[in-house]
């Protein structure tokens, strides 16, 4: 699409792809966006852009932000193993989810149950709200 005589450009799918990896690793740590933000000497709303794939991460910023996130840069590159196929053809089990900071919440609360007897019994319940 064009803006006046500037070409605007879409983010490609591995700008995309790198912000996301960025938003999992940092939810995973349970790190807001200021305070990566902070770490990295910018604003939130530009990490914010970067999480979106709207602005490309360079290469040196992308190696801060793994020293920030404790990764290697090679993490940020890993495979989408949401798009796995089993041998019999359907989908995988998903964990973009993880990318969401409630279901990560939800999975550290799982975790810290120590009654096998009580998990199974969430695991039930979370499955008969699911619908299967």
């Amino acid at each position: 699409m064009l803006k006046g005589n500037i070409v605007a450009k879409s983010p490609s799918p591995t700008d995309k792809h790198v912000g996301a990896r960025v938003r999992m690793r940092r939810l995973m740590l349970g790190l807001s966006q200021e305070k990566l933000a902070d770490g990295l000497g910018l604003t939130f709303q530009q990490v914010q852009k970067y999480e979106k794939g709207a602005n490309r991460i360079s290469a040196g910023r992308l190696q801060r932000i793994a020293e920030v996130l404790g990764v290697p840069v090679a993490f940020f590159f890993a495979p989408d193993d949401t798009q796995k196929s089993s041998p019999s053809g359907s989908v995988d089990v998903e964990f973009s989810f993880l990318q969401t900071e409630g279901a990560l919440r939800l999975a550290r609360a799982y975790a810290r149950i120590k009654q096998p007897a009580l998990r199974l019994k969430l695991l039930r319940l979370t499955e008969a709200i699911a619908g299967e």
